[in-house]
Parts: C-alpha cells; structure tokens; sequence
C-alpha cells in the first residue's frame, strides 16, 4: 500500500537494504552546511552587538563627562600643597591654608538671569552682563570668585543655584607678612612660586612633583634664616629711613664662617599676601636685587688688595698732602689731612688720595683680578632667584682704577659686598651666600682662598681702629663689649650724568667680635638726610648708628657673650 503526499510519493514502507550493507537515511544534500552557516553568521551579530554595548559600558565606567573632567582639573591644580618654610629654629615663615573658591557650570544652570542676579546680593561685582553672557554659556566649568570668606560661601549656598559650588584651595599664609617677604617671595593665586625661595623650590623640584600629583605629605624646608635677627632687621631699617627721611634701605647679616644668611631686608617692602604690590618699583629687594655703587665701603677691599698683593704694608705711607690729578680729574678727600699718611691713616679717615695711589701702585690688571677673585665682578652665586649683575667700568683705565678704589665707578649688590667683605674677615676664604643651613664643614668644602691669612688678620686690626680711634669713621658703631669693627661708605649719587653733591648712598659694613669673627651686617641708606640741621648725612651718622644699634640686639641673640676687659689696650698702643 502506497500514500500520497502531494506531487511526491513515498513508501509507507522502509526501504529494504541491499544484501550486505547498513540502512542509512541521510538528509538533502547540503542542507547540514546552510544550516551550519546560519548559526555561525547569528552568533557573531550577537558578539558584535553585545560587545559594542561592553564596551561603551566600559568607556563610561572609566571615563567623566566633560563638564566633570574640567571640574577634576581645577579641583586638582588648586589643591596642590606645598611644604611648610620655616627658619633655622623651626618658626613657620610660610604655610598653607584652605580657603573656598566659588565656581560655575554653565550648562548645569536653568536660568542664568536669575542666577547673574542672586550672585550679585552677594558679590556686587559677578552682577555684570559680562557674568550671565559667561553663565548663559555652554561651557563645563567656569572661576568666579577665587579664595572667598566662610560668610560669603554660606550665603552663596543659601541661595540654591544649580550649577554653582565650591572648590577647596590651598592659600599660602606668611605670619610674619613683610618682615621676611624678600627672603620667602610670594605665590600667585593658584599657589604657583613666583618669587624668592617660593620660586627657587618650585624650579628646583616642586614644580615637577605637583605635575606629576605627588606633592603631598611633604616635609618642612628650614631656612638658614634666624626670625629674631629678621625681625630686628626690619624694626631697625625702617626706623633709621624714618629718622633720616631716607629713599630706602636694606640691611644683610651673615655668618662669615659658613656664608649662612641670617638675615636679609629691603625697605620699602611689600605684604606677600598681597603679591600685587611687589610690582611697585619702589618695593623692589635693594639687598640683592640692585646694584649701587658702595662707596667707601669698597676701601676695605682697595686696602686688602693692596696688603694682599705684597706691594704695599701697614707700615708704608702715601702722599695726600693735595689732590691726586689722573686723566684730567683731580681726586679729593672729603676730610683731608693735607699731609703724608699712613696706611692705617689712609683707612681710619677714608682718604681717597691714599687710597688712589695704593690702587695704582697694584695696577688696573691686579685690581681687576682682585675683584674677579672676591667676587665682586660675577652674579652673587645663590638660591634666591632676585640677585642682580654688577655693572662694571667698560674700560679700565687709570682713572677708573683710582675710583673705584673708593667705591665709585662700578656697581654691585649689598649682598655681594656682604660676601666680599666677609672673605676678608673670616681668614681669607670666599663663601658662596646661602639661605639654607650650612654647617662649617660644609662650608669649607666649597669655600676658595682669595686672601693670604695674615691679609685678613691686618685688616680686622684696620676695621677695629676705625671704630676706636679718635678719628675713625666707624667710631659711632661702637658698642661697649661687643668688640666691633667696620668701615663707613659715602657715595655721591649719579644725577642727569653728574655725582651730586646733595644725594648720597650711604653704607656701613661691620664685623664681630673682631678677634675671631662670626657675623657681619651690611646697612645702607639711599639719599638719607642729617637727623637734624647743621649735622652732616655722611655714614657715619646714619648708617654706622643704624648698624650698631643692630649689633646690639642680636648679639645676645646669636650667643655672643661680651667682654669688658682690656682686650684692645696693645691695638690701641700701638696706634
């Protein structure tokens, strides 16, 4: 029997196999491939799909919107700390503190009008169409008013506005404001060093830290600073450009031993909280960012070199009975003793005639290899990025030899002077200046002699004389116990190309004690006038009381012990 199937017909019964073979039923031909190519074909639109669908899940879970992203930079580059400034006992000088920044995001505010208006009941100045031409924006994120008061962050956030927040930023605090501005520097508003030791860690290290999101936990920096002798510092200059109605003044201590600065102060100065008004010319750091031509405080190295180079000895004398005439300029003294004088003479009454003739008898060649190996023709070797170049003589001939063997005719920094003089003070030996502690065997690791030992040892007993004897120009730094000795400058003042006789630049460089010198303090005095009429404006009535009234308050403070006993009898019986 036999079924139907429409145009087929098939068996109702199996088909029988042939003697000696399996019975095998098999589909159509090449329906098992197609089918196969199909399940493959399905399976790759399904890894594709959800693949795509992966990965997008992923690009979203690692990554922020935009407005998100600028909002994560700015929290970051303004939450970047720095470390602590203190100096040598451990007083902060700078730290940091959190104030609160407001910001925008634009694309987050509903209604920018109402937004500019409410900002304005509390910042006056955000009520701008400038501010909702900003608000009314598309950008992601937006400043608006950087370091605000706790008051005025509450009642920002009273108002509610979308699209208007907080950041927490860090503000650098200086406790003690002006007092050591030229030393610290300052940073601008996003805690970035733009000046004085605030720079200087910045480019040295710190600038690459905060770029690579690592500057935290960072440890204190000391300075070689002593707070106290600041704070003196500051008090005393101020007060003697008051007293004598000066322009400005700067004062510099050291430790001769080590080339630590203790202490360094410019005045006019500037509050580092208020970076703005370091751009006011006249707050500029005098102490190492200027240049002056140092008077007759350059007479300390006219003599040194003089002692130094064998050519001339204490015993020597020099004519300065009248002017000396060179290149068709006559040379005076301002308190001439018209007469033969020794070289202690030629020092304790600040001769220039003698002082001339030593220079010339060394020569320009040996004075200019002097002052190139003392330092004084170079950029003071330092941390502190504000130090200026000295201005040098284009040519050197005989005339300049002879003035700037008295301290005019070349331009350097007080705080060149300062490291010069302590050369000659300190046995011989040029000392780079430091803001950094230094210990004495440190120090004479990098330290280089310019003088022979019995120079320096000449030139103390010289710096005591002036300020003891009868006629010395140093004798109104004179502090009983404390065994000082220094050397005045009075330096006429460039004007319309011409020295004036009426404008000076005033200088006074000390050392003590003179038997084995530890410090020395540099004051000057720009354009100072005579505390009261018919006194003279020389530096021996400014400048020299200023330094020792300086002296006298931190000696104490710098463990210098004062001795009363007759530790200057053989000095002055030998004078």
């Amino acid at each position: 029997m036999k079924l139907r199937f429409g145009p087929f017909r098939k068996s109702a019964e199996p088909m029988a196999a042939a003697p000696g073979q399996e019975f095998r039923a098999s589909a159509p031909r090449g329906a098992g491939d197609t089918m196969r190519g199909r399940i493959i074909l399905a399976s790759a639109c399904f890894i594709l799909v959800y693949g795509a669908i992966v990965g997008r899940l992923v690009q979203m879970g690692v990554s922020l919107p935009q407005e998100s992203v600028t909002l994560g930079n700015a929290q970051a580059s303004v939450s970047a700390a720095r470390p602590d400034i203190l100096d040598r006992n451990g007083e902060i000088l700078a730290t940091d503190i959190k104030f609160a920044s407001l910001y925008a995001e634009p694309r987050r505010i509903v209604d920018p009008d109402e937004a500019t208006e409410q900002l304005a009941t509390v910042f006056p100045d955000l009520g701008t169409d400038a501010v909702r031409q900003r608000l009314a924006s598309k950008q992601g994120f937006i400043w608006l008013k950087r370091e605000i008061t706790p008051a005025q962050q509450a009642a920002v956030h009273a108002l509610g506005l979308p699209g208007i927040g907080f950041l927490t930023e860090n503000k650098r605090f200086y406790p003690s404001g002006r007092t050591v501005a030229f030393v610290t520097g300052h940073v601008n508003i996003d805690n970035q060093g733009i000046a004085g030791i605030e720079k200087y860690i910045d480019d040295q290290w710190l600038g690459d830290l905060q770029k690579a999101g690592m500057a935290t936990n960072l440890e204190p920096i000391k300075l070689s600073i002593d707070l106290r002798v600041q704070q003196v510092l500051h008090d005393e200059i101020t007060a003697a450009m008051q007293r004598y109605t000066a322009k400005s003044s700067a004062a510099v201590v050291l430790n001769v031993k080590t080339g630590e600065v203790l202490g360094m102060t410019s005045a006019p100065d500037y509050d580092p909280m208020n970076p703005a008004e370091a751009l006011d010319p006249n707050n500029m750091n005098r102490a190492s960012a200027a240049v002056y031509e140092m008077g007759s405080t350059f007479k300390v190295f006219a003599t040194a070199m003089a002692l130094d180079s064998g050519k001339v000895t204490l015993n020597d004398t020099f004519d300065a009975t009248k002017g000396l005439t060179i290149g068709g300029f006559t040379i005076h003294d301002f308190h001439g003793k018209h007469r033969v004088l020794t070289v202690p003479e030629i020092f304790i009454y600040s001769s220039n005639v003698g002082t001339g003739r030593e220079a010339l008898k060394v020569g320009s060649q040996g004075q200019q290899e002097f002052l190139r190996r003392i330092g004084l023709m170079d950029k003071v070797p330092t941390e502190l990025p504000e130090v200026a170049r000295p201005i040098l003589p284009r040519r050197w001939s005989d005339l300049v030899t002879v003035t700037v063997s008295f301290g005019h005719g070349i331009s350097v920094s007080p705080l060149a002077t300062a490291m010069a003089a302590s050369a000659v003070m300190n046995g011989g030996i040029l000392i780079p200046p430091t803001f950094f502690p230094r210990s004495q065997e440190q120090a004479r690791l990098i330290g280089k002699r310019v003088l022979k030992q019995s120079t320096s040892d000449q030139m103390r007993y010289l710096m005591r004389l002036n300020v003891l004897a009868p006629g010395g120009s140093g004798k109104s730094a004179n502090i009983p116990g404390y065994r000082i000795g220094g050397k005045t400058g009075t330096a006429e003042k460039v004007e319309n190309g011409r020295y004036s006789s009426n404008k000076r630049f005033n200088a006074f460089v000390a050392t003590f004690p003179i038997d084995d010198p530890q410090y020395l303090v540099l004051v000057v005095l720009d354009e100072p006038n005579a505390e009261r009429p018919g006194l003279p404006a020389t530096a021996g009535m400014n400048a020299g009381p200023t330094a020792g009234n300086i002296i006298g308050r931190i000696a104490p403070m710098l463990n210098v012990e004062p001795r009363f006993d007759d530790v200057d009898v053989p000095l002055m019986a030998a004078y």
